[in-house]
């Protein structure tokens, strides 16, 4: 695998990730040629627009759930409601790590209402899951982002699996999109969990009760306008297409890369390039639609080395990033959109085959005693 081109078979599961040629400095060399290229600072402006564009996008979102009134045709309404729920959980997501704005208090009040208000999931939640994941990504033992959740990314949870999650697990990559339909009532129920649950929780009251109240009055709003049926059926698929987009958005990131043992030493640098893959496209303007798509996602290594980094700023430090690797010949891994499924996706057929009986093989079969 080159520094600059497209990874097209996945590591094994639970491949060794060698500490290659960067070595502890590297990343404060990186550090200082982004500096000096003016790429460290806040793009306010950009966000603002962002904001105002989304909101505006979810009025005419909501005056169009008015004006229907009693009509299937509600279930494109909340088709956009999920989308635009995914784009302002990108920017809770962009709060949370101070891209928004200098201060992180102003951060955390931005991220806490676009999550607690708008998206409907524990702000605390996330930061606490997030954070262990950017310190260790694909780290055993350490992300919780590779810990079992229906679809086992490593092989000893595959095996572990009985009934019918051995069933998904055999067949999980195949499955991997339809199961997403699914997580968004999974983030939502997990959030609460871990608010009732969880030790130490900043701000657990306020959280628990105004993540309840939004639910109680958008649920009612809901079934207020619309027929029993038609109700049920907008919730669905509102929260189907959330799911998706939002395990769509963040699969791609780290799913199919090396994955390093829990005892092993490696440097901030190459831990954070190594596992982590970008999802570009052919021209500057491709890339710049797929950044507002994935929500920056897209630019995972930029990102997992520079965490606070505006949006707006990761692709002029792509370009430095790539440059970089290539310099030092630490593997920088770029795929294309159906580059980066396929490869999630034949990822989690291998580690689900771990989950087969041996003797399931037909050759095996005819000679095993009866």
């Amino acid at each position: 695998m080159s520094s600059t081109s497209s990874t097209l078979t996945p590591p094994a599961p639970e491949q060794r990730v060698a500490r290659g040629n960067a070595g502890s400095n590297n990343y404060r060399h990186l550090k200082i040629k982004v500096r000096d290229a003016g790429l460290l600072g806040r793009r306010k402006g950009s966000y603002l627009i962002m904001g105002i564009v989304l909101v505006a996008l979810m009025g005419g979102a909501i005056t169009g759930f008015i004006l229907l009134g009693d009509s299937w045709f509600q279930l494109l309404i909340a088709a956009a409601i999920g989308i635009l729920l995914t784009q302002f959980a990108f920017l809770t997501h962009e709060a949370s790590h101070r891209q928004i704005l200098t201060s992180g208090p102003a951060n955390d009040k931005i991220g806490r209402f676009l999550a607690n208000v708008v998206v409907g999931i524990s702000y605390q939640w996330w930061m606490n899951k997030h954070n262990k994941h950017h310190a260790m990504p694909n780290t055993i033992g350490k992300d919780p982002d590779i810990e079992w959740d229906t679809i086992s990314f490593q092989t000893e949870d595959a095996k572990k699996q009985k009934g019918f999650l051995k069933w998904i697990t055999e067949r999980q990559g195949y499955l991997f999109f339809p199961l997403l339909t699914l997580e968004g009532i999974n983030l939502h129920f997990r959030s609460m969990i871990y608010l009732f649950t969880g030790d130490r929780v900043k701000g657990r009251g306020k959280e628990i009760t105004v993540i309840a109240l939004r639910l109680a009055i958008y649920v009612a709003i809901i079934f207020i306008v619309l027929p029993m049926g038609i109700a049920w059926a907008f919730l669905g698929v509102q929260l189907a297409v959330f799911g998706v987009y939002m395990g769509a958005s963040f699969a791609p990131n780290h799913k199919g890369m090396p994955m390093i043992p829990k005892e092993s030493r490696i440097d901030f640098f190459s831990r954070q390039v190594l596992t982590s893959r970008n999802v570009m496209g052919r021209t500057p303007f491709g890339n710049w639609i797929l950044s507002h798509v994935f929500g920056g996602l897209n630019y995972q290594v930029e990102h997992h080395l520079f965490p606070s980094m505006p949006r707006a700023n990761l692709a002029g430090v792509s370009k430095i990033v790539r440059e970089y690797c290539h310099e030092l010949k630490v593997p920088y891994t770029v795929a294309s959109v159906s580059q980066s499924y396929a490869q999630v996706i034949t990822y989690l057929n291998k580690v689900g085959l771990s989950a087969r009986d041996p003797f399931d093989c037909p050759m095996v079969s005819e000679y095993r005693p009866h």
